[in-house]
């Protein structure tokens, strides 16, 4: 196409792009609609690694949701290996660089900026080496190693976030021997230290070895470039294999040349609808863009597929002309490591107190069926209410049949409910699935109490 060319241009090819692609499509018969990607796969599911490199299942392809043969049955153009290196907002033109082409102007009437995140690499001698595992490319080449044996059955995950933990229990269902090592002083400081302390040792019965407040100082290579070990303050670990989970940042370099605001929290500062703020007809939408917090009330990035989703189709739908808005998040999320489903929503009480909000709380111990049920196991809930008892977060830790029921705590915390509420709240009940007071009914009720005695 030519640099005259108009319509919505999209820059990045995975959720929040094309969401919007595909939404605007919708909405537009008749509009123009480019994407470009600088890797080899659109709209993937990098969620889904860890699991693929545990061996679930062999096929990557698994993990793509749609590719761009399918787009173009829609009439949305999709270029991968292709990517955008500059904006001109002035003259509503991006270069594109193709593997041995010459860059290519392309022009554009909307944008839409989507691309997501990257990972952050730790000032660590030899970190710069090591390739994250965070696209599906990657992830290919990551298990490739594991399965043709360049290297050894030793590794070592940097980092005890949700991903370094999913991908430490990963390789040891591979049969590898693995240090998970982080500077912090609990794992998944997305928790309350006493919610992760159960994960900690959910990880080291699975027979991941965790060492905290570990501070490194080099990763060690043999000639040939492979891992050799990471060098700590007062021991070296053999590492075969090194996988980094530090951390990641939104994407926004290219967006910040262009002349795009950055907002407080180093992604695009956007408006409900998407837009970036000063340029018209410009949109963002996923990890790279901001999302206000509804219980923060301010903004906050929180990079997951659920919100660049959303947020995509906000913004597909506001660049083909309709009028559509993103109420914002409350911090769910969920996961499983190991024997235990982890979740949380809302504030904890961490978050709280950084935020000068005084609350109250309380933990339950239960059982996610009823007690004689085969098959029941543990369950912890705990809740966070402010001090006039509207329940602002809440964290579970248990076995198989917990995580979900954070759905109704994120409900919950989304309405403004308070917890003796939600202590009598009208909640299933049958054997297989709870006791006849599930745990969240127990947990508001200590909750309650909790807020009573406070006051």
């Amino acid at each position: 196409m030519s640099a005259n060319s108009d319509g919505l241009l999209v820059v990045g090819g995975d959720a929040g792009g094309m969401s919007a692609a595909a939404t605007a499509r919708r909405l537009a018969p008749e509009l123009g609609i480019r994407a470009f990607e600088r890797g080899p796969y659109t709209s993937y599911s990098a969620c889904g690694i860890p699991y693929f490199v545990a061996g679930l299942f062999d096929d990557a392809e698994r993990l793509i949701s749609r590719r761009p043969a399918e787009f173009a049955e829609q009439g949305i153009e999709v270029v991968t290996e292709a990517e955008v290196v500059d904006i001109d907002l002035d003259r509503r033109e991006v270069t594109v660089a193709r593997r041995g082409r010459a860059p290519a102007r392309e022009g554009f009437d909307q944008l839409v900026y989507a691309t997501g995140a990257e990972a952050v690499v730790p000032p660590i001698p030899g970190a710069e080496a090591i390739e994250p595992v965070r696209t599906v490319d990657a992830a290919e080449r990551f298990r490739d190693q594991l399965l043709n044996g360049r290297g050894g059955g030793c590794a070592v995950v940097i980092g005890a976030s949700y991903l370094g933990l999913e991908m430490a229990e990963a390789l040891i269902e591979r049969g590898m021997s693995v240090t998970l090592v982080d500077r912090a002083d609990q794992v998944m400081t997305t928790l309350d230290a006493d919610m992760a302390a159960e994960v900690q040792a959910a990880a080291e019965g699975k027979g991941i070895r965790v060492l905290l407040g570990g501070e490194i100082e080099e990763i060690r290579r043999h000639p040939d470039g492979r891992a050799r070990s990471v060098k700590l303050v007062d021991e070296e670990l053999e590492a075969d294999h090194v996988v980094l989970s530090t951390g990641v940042r939104p994407a926004v370099a290219l967006a910040e040349a262009a002349g795009l605001e950055i907002g407080p929290s180093g992604a695009l500062a956007v408006d409900d609808h998407q837009r970036c703020a000063g340029a018209e007809g410009v949109f963002a939408a996923g990890d790279c863009a901001e999302s206000w917090h509804r219980l923060l009330e301010r903004p906050v990035n929180v990079q997951l597929g659920t919100h660049a989703n959303k947020q995509g189709r906000v913004a597909g739908t506001n660049a083909a002309g309709g009028d559509a808005s993103f109420p914002g998040l409350i911090g769910t999320a969920v996961s499983k490591i190991c024997r235990y489903e982890v979740a949380r929503t809302g504030l904890s009480e961490g978050e709280a107190a950084d935020a000068g909000i005084d609350v109250v709380s309380a933990s339950i111990d239960s059982k996610t069926r009823a007690g004689y049920f085969p098959g029941t196991g543990p369950i912890r809930v705990k809740l966070v209410a402010d001090a006039g008892g509207r329940l602002l977060g809440g964290q579970i830790v248990g076995v198989e049949g917990a995580a979900k029921r954070i759905d109704v705590l994120a409900a919950c915390v989304w309405s403004g409910m308070a917890v003796d509420e939600l202590e009598m709240l009208d909640l299933s009940y049958a054997p297989p699935f709870s006791g006849v007071y599930d745990p969240l009914l127990v947990a508001a009720r200590a909750t309650a109490h909790a807020v009573r005695a406070a006051a």
